[in-house]
């Protein structure tokens, strides 16, 4: 995984992103390109159906880019990346964080002619914890590039006003209006920066930037997996489901407190030494 150092982090802190051109070793690709087309099929290996299944196979809009969140705990392919323990160094280490869990991943796949993913902010969306902070990891499982759809970030937008989610994620007619909105009652004239690295490259990005993608307007695929990442020690803010926060990951709060269970949301590093022991006993089940 990918070693970051103090000039990556002062990029990362104007920029509101960072572009690295190695995060996983290519060797994986292979791998996770059978895990992503089992997953978008329906064969789920550990037999647990992802939280959000945007796409399925025979089922969905074959003009539509697809999506899946959670896909950790359907294929233990996913998990060994975005559970990986080096990763949530990383992160920690770019954030000021002293320990990281994943909130969800998105296993994204735009095959040639599908559509755009909408701008937006990760963090307007994170009413349902506190503190509600994201930092996302972002890896390229093809070359990339501007013409194919790659994700796109507005320089030193984490800065703005963080605002509510607008308009239609998934295939919007104009998949940057909102952020050309915000960026208007900025002031600001939006400096956007494309992500275009070999697979195994990607980048992290701060939960405030704007970020959205472009339709895939090239002859070759486009997939990518995603770990957004909190501090381990976030709570719930159970006030928010009673207003209709939260639907999903609400699900899995506890009786009796607002911790987050650590078998639906582990930690992956934390600078203690700690990380939540049932993660390798997932990732390396039983052959008995």
């Amino acid at each position: 995984m990918v070693e970051l150092d103090s000039n990556d982090t002062k990029r990362f802190d104007s920029d509101g992103f960072l572009v690295v051109d190695n995060l996983i070793d290519p060797a994986l690709i292979p791998t996770l390109h059978r895990a992503f087309t089992d997953l978008f099929r329906g064969k789920f290996e550990t037999g647990v159906r992802p939280d959000e299944v945007n796409w399925q196979e025979a089922e969905s809009d074959p003009d539509k880019a697809r999506q899946i969140c959670n896909g950790w705990k359907a294929n233990r392919d996913i998990a060994r990346v975005v559970l990986d323990e080096s990763l949530g160094r990383s992160i920690a280490g770019l954030a000021g964080w002293s320990g990281v869990r994943i909130m969800i991943d998105n296993v994204v796949w735009k095959p040639a002619a599908t559509s755009a993913f909408g701008f937006h902010q990760d963090n307007a969306f994170l009413d349902w914890f506190t503190p509600g902070e994201l930092l996302t990891c972002w890896i390229a499982l093809d070359d990339t590039t501007a013409e194919g759809g790659t994700i796109e970030f507005v320089r030193g937008s984490h800065q703005w006003q963080l605002g509510q989610p607008e308009g239609d994620f998934h295939a919007p007619e104009d998949y940057r209006k909102p952020m050309q909105a915000a960026a208007k009652r900025e002031g600001i004239e939006p400096d956007i920066a494309y992500v275009e690295v070999p697979a195994g490259g990607g980048s992290f990005h701060h939960g405030g930037t704007w970020h959205g993608s472009g339709a895939n307007n090239s002859p070759n695929p486009r997939r990518s997996l995603v770990l957004h990442a909190m501090q381990s020690d976030v709570e719930y803010v159970p006030q928010q489901f009673d207003q209709g926060i939260g639907p999903i990951y609400s699900r899995y709060k506890r009786l009796g407190d607002n911790q987050l269970d650590e078998n639906y949301f582990p930690v992956l590093w934390r600078d203690d030494g700690y990380r939540t022991p049932q993660i390798d006993a997932f990732l390396n089940p039983s052959r008995d």
